[in-house]
């Protein structure tokens, strides 16, 4: 089996999770030059806003990066344009089928990696003649599916005929070390690096990453068919308040609008959307990227070295 690294280029296994309003240029050039594939998340942006971030991100790294396109956007036409245009590496998609651009963008060079919680989903996306998968199972941060990565992860392997990268619940060693074991040829990482020292959300935002318990994160949206795992605050217990009484997804969306900014940037981490995986227990510091990659490699190794003994 080909590594990740072998097919992206880069140091590491490891691609870094396009996370809305979170994953800059900036950010992303900062993940390439520590070893993963630094990925640009467009959610939040406007079509000028990510031709941006693409050019800052180019300005300091000579190494592979992504962007993360959530074609949910109302300007993903043009994005998708501007990607294929800009020759961007990596095209991590999500929220949606990518179907009518990977041909356009396969023209330019790029590499089509969407993210996928259903095997049925990833079959269909298969045939279009994309370059890998990431499964992304429930424990992660921000948009769920159901599957667990434990239970995802396999069936991907044994359903698709390419490369899976396995999503959610990886932070340390031993999770990568089962990452492999399941089939994965990488993995996606979002949560462990929230607290890096180059991730640009507000210290009060990292803080309460540091702070949470093993139960600390849980799903809303879910009687809405809009499940995200965010960290339990006052607007998550009002958030599922509203939801059993049976609130439809408009007024839902109207309470939380703009809650993932004042997280991000104001660092109101009662009323902000603090969006964390299940690993948020276990992440104890701030660090650089470059310490937080190479710790997970060196760990895994070890893990692995000694199950063989």
């Amino acid at each position: 089996m080909k590594m990740l690294n072998e097919i992206l280029g880069t140091k590491y296994p490891f691609i870094q999770g396009g996370m809305a309003n979170i994953a800059t240029g900036e950010f992303a050039a900062a993940c390439s030059n520590a070893g993963a594939l630094g990925i640009i998340g467009s959610g939040g942006m406007n079509v000028e806003k990510l031709e941006e971030n693409i050019h800052i991100c180019r300005s300091l790294t000579d190494k592979p990066f992504g962007v993360n396109l959530m074609l949910m956007n109302p300007d993903t036409e043009q994005m998708a344009e501007l990607v294929a245009r800009e020759k961007v590496p990596v095209i991590t998609t999500g929220a949606g089928n990518p179907g009518k651009y990977v041909d356009n963008w396969k023209a330019n060079g790029i590499k089509v990696i969407p993210v996928s919680a259903s095997v049925m989903l990833a079959q269909r996306l298969c045939r279009l003649g994309i370059d890998a998968i990431i499964a992304e199972g429930t424990e992660s941060g921000g948009h769920v599916g159901e599957m667990t990565t434990m239970t995802l992860v396999p069936q991907m392997v044994d359903g698709v005929d390419v490369p899976v990268i396995a999503a959610g619940g990886i932070a340390d060693g031993r999770q990568l070390a089962a990452a492999y074991m399941l089939g994965a040829c990488g993995v996606q990482i979002g949560t462990c690096l929230l607290v890096s020292e180059e991730c640009p959300i507000h210290i009060n935002y990292k803080e309460a990453i540091l702070k949470a318990g093993d139960n600390a994160t849980v799903v809303t949206g879910r009687t809405v068919n809009a499940p995200v795992r965010i960290l339990k605050n006052k607007m998550a217990r009002q958030y599922i308040r509203l939801e059993k009484q049976g609130a439809e997804l408009m007024e839902l969306e109207k309470y939380t609008l703009g809650s993932l900014r004042k997280a991000v940037f104001d660092g109101n981490t009662e009323e902000g959307s603090l969006m964390a995986g299940q690993v948020a227990g276990q992440l104890k510091s701030i660090r650089p990227v470059a310490e937080i990659l190479a710790e997970l490699q060196s760990d895994c190794e070890a893990v692995m070295n000694a199950a063989r003994n």
